[in-house]
């Protein structure tokens, strides 16, 4: 298999040096900036194209790598070219290859969409960890069964998923993965209201945030939901709510709440939350 990339961000040097790994060769990669091409082509020992045809046919897989809202733009390039019998990838969470690519049979080509569940944050250094990774498959049947053996040797897990369900997979992935974010973000913000640095708050928090995840991961969220909404602590809640300054602030913990208290009457069948769930859907007194 040789593949190419159109696209030298993270996710095109992470991909391509990970895919080097295995049984496919990395022929190079083309960029609107051509010094990204030449970097990437170092980084996996490939080529560096200043044409997007000399690309399409020196390859019989593609890799589209480029942000979400250009991929359509980029197949509509690839099929002013001869693409029979190849086969073209995007790596879009969101986006399907049934949708995106929804004329590709006429060219007689084939389309995947490959989404690594994985927060790709280095172009050096991410490769690393994508045997750990999930990667979702989508599209032509066939040509999930060749990634996905490529990807299994390679130690990866896959998941085949259907292209109607992609908005929603993504939606997860990102409140797993980049909501956390804002998560901590916020708890950070709160914290230095009371005096902390950032760095100091960070270091405050990592302890609990490690030892959290790990137990949400090794018992499951019931098991390892504790704090005030789980003990139906209607004073402390009171007090937390009463030094959110924001509406944005207030709602974002009323929400979470409304989320952790469904867990916690599944965890505590025989617990009262009546008092919990009216102040959770009280209109907010302005400040």
């Amino acid at each position: 298999m040789k593949i190419g990339f159109i696209g030298a961000g993270k996710v095109g040097f992470s991909l391509g040096k990970f895919l080097s790994l295995g049984d496919a060769e990395i022929t190079g990669y083309y960029s609107k900036t051509f010094e990204n091409a030449k970097e990437a082509a170092q980084f996996t020992n490939s080529y560096a194209y200043n044409s997007l045809e000399d690309l399409t046919k020196n390859c019989d897989t593609i890799f589209i790598t480029v942000p979400d809202n250009f991929i359509q733009e980029i197949y509509e390039q690839l099929c002013k070219f001869k693409i029979k019998n190849k086969i073209i990838c995007h790596t879009s969470g969101v986006l399907s290859a049934k949708y995106v690519f929804h004329n590709i049979e006429s060219y007689g080509a084939y389309g995947l969409s490959i989404h690594p569940l994985f927060p790709i944050s280095s172009k050096t250094s991410s490769y690393k960890n994508l045997k750990d990774a999930f990667f979702c498959l989508e599209g032509n049947t066939d040509c999930i069964k060749i990634f996905d053996r490529l990807l299994t040797n390679l130690g990866s897990k896959t998941q085949i998923i259907e292209a109607d369900s992609k908005s929603e997979y993504h939606a997860g992935c990102v409140i797993a993965s980049n909501f956390m974010c804002g998560l901590i973000n916020q708890s950070i913000k709160l914290l230095e209201n009371c005096g902390f640095t950032s760095e100091e708050a960070k270091k405050a928090i990592e302890p609990l945030v490690r030892a959290n995840i790990d137990n949400i991961f090794e018992h499951g969220t019931i098991k390892a939901l504790t704090g005030p909404i789980e003990r139906c602590d209607t004073n402390t809640i009171k007090k937390h709510l009463s030094i959110l300054k924001t509406d944005e602030e207030y709602q974002l913990y009323i929400s979470l709440s409304k989320q952790l208290l469904k867990i916690s009457q599944l965890k505590n069948k025989d617990r009262d939350y009546k008092e919990l769930i009216k102040i959770l859907e009280e209109e907010r007194n302005p400040i």
